[in-house]
């Protein structure tokens, strides 16, 4: 049989049922669609994290209070015992440090915000100058904090766009006094709006002086220090150069943690692309129950066809020619429906896309081969049995069950 014919007789067969066909082709775009759109959200995840931490800064490092226990960095370190306090005198030491660059202590904590009869709850970062240009934030009206001493500091603080809303609202917020706690600040900076991502939203911020944070929060302890390196080649030599001046202002206790950006990237690197693949793992399991459906589908087909099997070996066709019908028509409806899956996958990643513009819902595209080569490859393998028992048939016993 040509090629020609034996793709034209495929296609009739297949086309000859078509709610046998469309049952084919759903199951297999269902499996296939699973795979595009979980790998989708997994990659997705992935690209969210890794886009969220790069924007934390550049060549950044990190000082945690209290030393992590284990090797490396996980999620789970970032809470951890602190045995001696992370102090503004700890922070101002690491300017000393030839790597490094910028340093911003960070003091965290909450409180509220009134002004104008107006009140709300806040969170409030303790800073320096050098924060803002350390994160690469933008400010929509003022400036930043003053230079200054880091022990003292200005009645001064800078409000997020949420928070600036809420209090202010159409009334000028620059130069106003507001009383955050018991003390009294002026503002002096609006930062721009950037919304919630993994670090904290901005937008709902209130900048201070690190040392009139940790007076109005009576504490003595920073949350973390923030470190910028010279450059990417000397990130390893900051850390090793922080890590010695900490140790040594603490009377040789190795009691912080340093961590790297890079570090933090290759550990959510590796988690989120081994949960991509898990959850491709699992949807690859919807394309191996489409597959039994294709040979349980196609095994039936083959004994009402009992007879037009006969009709052709009668005529001439082989064993080889028979089988390799079943075989054509089994790729061309599992053909269909993983480029119906594919499209209705593309289509689902692009709704989520829609619902959350910040989340990077693209499916990789070895998840997008693998779903598609898997389902020709499911199709044709769960498709041999009828194929093979097909050729088998006797086309004497056939045309008598006519």
């Amino acid at each position: 049989m040509r090629s020609a014919d034996l793709i034209r007789f495929a296609r009739d067969a297949a086309t000859g049922n078509p709610l046998r066909a469309s049952l084919l082709v759903l199951a297999m775009a269902i499996g296939v669609a699973a795979v595009v759109i979980l790998t989708a959200l997994g990659d997705g995840a992935r690209r969210y994290v890794m886009n969220e931490f790069s924007s934390l800064g550049s060549n950044l490092v990190i000082v945690l209070p209290g030393r992590s226990q284990t090797g490396g960095f996980s999620p789970g370190n970032a809470i951890t015992n602190t045995t001696r306090d992370l102090t503004i005198d700890d922070a101002q030491a690491l300017q000393r440090a030839s790597a490094v660059t910028r340093v911003a202590p960070l003091a965290v904590g909450t409180s509220e915000i009134s002004a104008g009869g107006k009140l709300r709850e806040v969170m409030v970062a303790g800073t320096t100058s050098q924060y803002v240009e350390l994160r690469h934030m933008e400010l929509a009206q003022g400036r930043f904090l003053a230079a200054g001493d880091w022990r003292r500091g200005a009645s001064e603080a800078v409000i997020g766009a949420k928070v600036r809303d809420e209090i202010f609202g159409n009334n000028p917020a620059l130069g106003q006094l507001v009383r955050i706690g018991d003390r009294r600040f002026r503002v002096v900076g609006i930062m721009a709006t950037s919304g919630q991502g993994l670090s904290m939203n901005t937008d709902e911020l209130v900048f201070v002086p690190v040392a009139l944070a940790q007076a109005m929060f009576n504490s003595n302890t920073l949350f973390r220090i923030l470190i910028e390196a010279n450059g990417r080649d000397a990130i390893e030599a900051a850390k090793t150069q922080v890590a010695e001046i900490i140790k040594v202002r603490h009377e040789g206790e190795q009691d912080v943690t340093v961590i790297t950006q890079d570090a933090v990237l290759a550990t959510f690197d590796r988690l989120l692309g081994a949960l991509t693949l898990g959850v491709a793992g699992i949807a690859a399991i919807s394309l191996a129950v489409a597959g039994i459906l294709v040979m349980n589908v196609m095994l039936v087909s083959v004994t009402q066809r009992t007879s037009e099997i006969g009709l052709l070996k009668a005529l001439g066709a082989t064993g080889s020619g028979i089988r390799m019908v079943f075989l054509t028509e089994a790729t061309m409806l599992s053909l269909a429906g993983a480029l119906v899956g594919y499209l209705l996958g593309q289509i689902g990643a692009a709704v989520i896309r829609q619902l959350y513009p910040t989340f990077p819902a693209y499916p990789p595209d070895w998840a997008v081969l693998a779903g598609l080569g898997t389902a020709l490859v499911t199709g044709i393998l769960f498709g041999v049995m009828p194929a093979r028992r097909a050729a088998q048939l006797d086309p004497v016993q056939a045309l008598s069950k006519r």
